[in-house]
């Protein structure tokens, strides 16, 4: 029941609160950002796609919390997802300067997340790891595809998304110091193919 509540919780706070970062945003010190309204409205499309992401990753971490019975990686888990924390506030942040709004399927996106952590976790801890390491290093070769299209004079998303592309890397280089176990071709595939239709649909909607 504890477990079952603490989900619901985060799921509210993910979706209706106002998030909070524990760190400062990333900023390029001395670096405006001025944009076209073409720059800004691509900045706009790729920044909601990042935050659909942290979305999804604090649906994933708190799912496989909830599912695994060791309470060490329960609470490694949890410290993941309060560091994603700080990505989730700095996207809706940036949205918010840049005048945009988050995805509108956010809760459908959560869910699909929240299913998909639940059963890696159900697989086993070793999987559920290898699940955290697949995950990252798409979503790492994701952010750098994003720092190639972010338009150049937009200095404060490129600072965040360097920023979001370190964290992630360091996500996967623990989870694979504490055993991950790689996951088969088709199921990184499959998780290919699902995150595509993701990031295309919340780049419009």
């Amino acid at each position: 029941m504890d477990r079952l509540l603490g989900a619901a919780d985060s799921a509210l706070r993910t979706l209706f609160a106002a998030p909070r970062a524990a760190r400062a945003c990333p900023v390029v010190t001395g670096d405006e950002t001025a944009l076209t309204s073409a720059e800004r409205r691509e900045a706009s499309a790729l920044m909601r796609v990042n935050h659909v992401g942290e979305v999804c990753a604090q649906a994933l971490y708190t799912a496989q919390a909830a599912a695994t019975p060791d309470p060490a990686l329960r609470r490694h888990f949890e410290r993941a997802a309060r560091e994603e924390t700080d990505h989730l506030a700095w996207t809706r942040a940036r949205l918010d300067d840049l005048g945009s709004r988050p995805s509108l399927l956010n809760p459908v996106w959560y869910a699909g997340a929240f299913a998909l952590g639940l059963v890696a976790g159900r697989l086993g801890d070793r999987t559920s790891l290898g699940f955290v390491v697949e995950t990252e290093r798409q979503v790492e070769a994701h952010l750098e595809s994003h720092l190639e299209r972010l338009p150049a004079a937009d200095h404060a998303s490129r600072a965040i998304v360097a920023q979001m592309k370190t964290d992630e890397a360091e996500h996967a280089a623990q989870a694979l110091a504490r055993g991950a176990r790689e996951l088969p071709r088709p199921a990184r595939a499959l998780m290919r193919a699902a995150a595509k239709v993701m990031t295309t649909t919340a780049h419009y909607i």
